[in-house]
């Protein structure tokens, strides 16, 4: 028996009953979530699609981290009795709440380590990151506040082409150092993810909190001889070189995806890089995975930024508005490159 498996289907199916009693008890057509639960993406994309609300929205640091939100929120509305006015969609605006750090912070670590470079406009500095992503680089995604919750969502990113094969396994073998088989996420310009996902009712995804199918047109026919492959083989490796997309980096073994749509309102740097790889390559899709190894914390600082690029094959490093190449760091010994790859090997 599967247990993992298992307790998925269940959960998946205690989800969409929960939800269906509280529809018929409230008749209520909206839903929000929270709890460590609703950090499910597959159990809440089947929630959008069978369930019976017209939309829901989940709070993106949904897990116990999220409690020190309700209670910041419960002191000021019910305790201070300050006037609330919701205003829009999504007034956690991206859920960029973390700690920012001005260019001159980041100039200062860089001027300290006694490393060469120079700052870019944004123009250069996204067609830059483009170039290099759309040439096979891993790139290290570092701007403005940090993500509150366990998603980095384009602020704190690794980033990588989808479209290369080799791409999930060279991504968590050398920069993670985590197991090749470990699924990563896309991020998808806002205006285009129609194009590549099924999303229902035409909704967008800001915080990584669904799982939607890629597109029919964008998936690759199962070659003869590979479908026993795909769902009999014990060895994962071996299902994961069955590629299901033209983006198989970051589409799972049954053709879906937890995607992250990103909008010109709530991140427009990021979505200036995606709109320029989009430009360079026909594709509005990147690899996001959280800037850290497997077993350390996302990083906050340009310092930890820093070390974590010397320490692992990332090819490049984005730190607000300078771009760094390996080469430019060369003369530097990794920071205890040991610790990273001792401590972490893959479980």
């Amino acid at each position: 028996m599967d247990l993992a498996a298992s307790v998925q289907a269940v959960t998946e199916e205690v989800v969409l009953r929960s939800a269906r009693h509280v529809h018929a008890r409230t008749g209520l057509k909206n839903l929000v979530l929270a709890g460590g639960v609703a950090l499910n993406c597959v159990a809440n994309g089947r929630l959008l699609r069978e369930g019976p609300f017209e939309d829901i929205w989940i709070q993106p640091a949904a897990g116990d981290a999220g409690g020190a939100l309700g209670a910041a929120l419960f002191v000021c509305y019910q305790l201070l009795k300050n006037p609330r006015s919701p205003g829009g969609r999504d007034t956690q605006k991206g859920s960029l709440l973390g700690p920012a750090f001005a260019p001159a912070e980041v100039e200062a670590v860089l001027t300290r380590r006694g490393i060469p470079h120079r700052r870019r406009d944004e123009t250069d500095l996204t067609r830059e990151a483009a170039d290099l992503l759309a040439g096979g680089a891993v790139v290290g995604w570092f701007q403005g506040r940090m993500e509150y919750g366990p998603r980095a969502l384009g602020n704190r990113s690794i980033l990588g082409d989808p479209r290369a094969p080799g791409m999930q396994s060279a991504m968590n073998l050398k920069i993670k150092f985590r197991e090749s088989f470990r699924p990563f996420a896309p991020a998808v310009l806002a205006e285009r993810a129609a194009d590549w996902f099924d999303l229902p009712r035409g909704r967008d995804s800001p915080y990584m909190l669904l799982v939607a199918p890629v597109r029919a047109e964008h998936r690759l026919p199962v070659a003869h001889g590979q479908t026993t492959v795909l769902t009999e083989h014990p060895d994962s490796n071996a299902r994961l070189a069955v590629p299901r997309s033209v983006i198989p980096a970051v589409t799972h073994i049954d053709a879906s995806a937890r995607l992250q749509t990103v909008d010109r309102d709530r991140n427009p740097r990021f979505h200036a890089l995606l709109s320029a790889f989009h430009a360079r390559t026909g594709c509005a899709v990147l690899v996001n995975t959280s800037f850290n190894i497997r077993g350390e914390p996302i990083v906050c600082t340009p310092e930890e930024a820093l070390d974590c690029f010397l320490a692992t094959d990332m090819d490049a490093l984005v730190l607000g508005d300078v771009l760094l190449r390996k080469a430019d760091v060369a003369h530097l010994p990794a920071p205890d490159a040991g610790r990273y790859r001792e401590r972490f090997a893959p479980d």
